[in-house]
C-alpha cells in the first residue's frame, strides 16, 4: 500500500522558517514534489526534484530564494525546508510522487499526502 505521510506544519511568524516532512512508504518513485492550495484556488507547484540527480531542482518563482526541496534515501523523506516565510505562503502543503522525471503538473503525480497546513502570521 503506498502513503506518503506529511508533518511539520503549523503557524509561524512572517520572516520565520519551518520544514515540512513527507515520508514515502509502498513504492518507489523518481520524481517528486510539493504543491500547495488555498481555499477556492487551483493547487500550485511550489518545487519538485528528481531521484537520479540530485543536483536538479525547480521551484516556483514565488519561493525560488526562501525554499529548499531535499530527499533523505535512507529515510524514504522528502522534505521542504522553507524560510523567510511571507503571509502569501499560508496554505495546505501536499507533498506528492511519481515515477518519471519532473514535473510541474499535478495532473502528472498519482500519489499524494493527504497535507499539512502552514500558516503564517503577521
Amino acid at each position: 500500500q503506498v502513503q506518503l505521510v506529511e508533518s511539520g506544519g503549523g503557524l509561524v511568524q512572517r520572516g520565520g522558517s519551518l520544514t515540512l516532512s513527507c515520508v514515502c512508504t509502498g513504492w518507489s518513485f523518481s520524481g517528486y514534489a510539493w504543491f500547495r492550495q488555498v481555499p477556492g484556488k487551483e493547487r500550485e507547484f511550489v518545487a519538485a526534484g528528481v531521484t537520479f540527480d540530485i543536483n536538479e531542482k525547480w521551484y516556483s518563482d514565488a519561493v525560488k530564494g526562501r525554499f529548499t526541496i531535499s530527499r533523505d534515501h535512507a529515510k524514504n523523506t522528502i522534505y521542504l525546508q522553507m524560510n523567510a516565510l511571507e503571509i502569501e505562503d499560508t496554505a495546505t502543503y501536499f507533498c506528492a510522487a511519481r515515477r518519471g522525471g519532473e514535473s510541474f503538473s499535478p495532473d502528472d503525480y498519482p500519489f499524494w499526502g493527504s497535507g499539512t497546513q502552514v500558516t503564517v502570521s503577521s
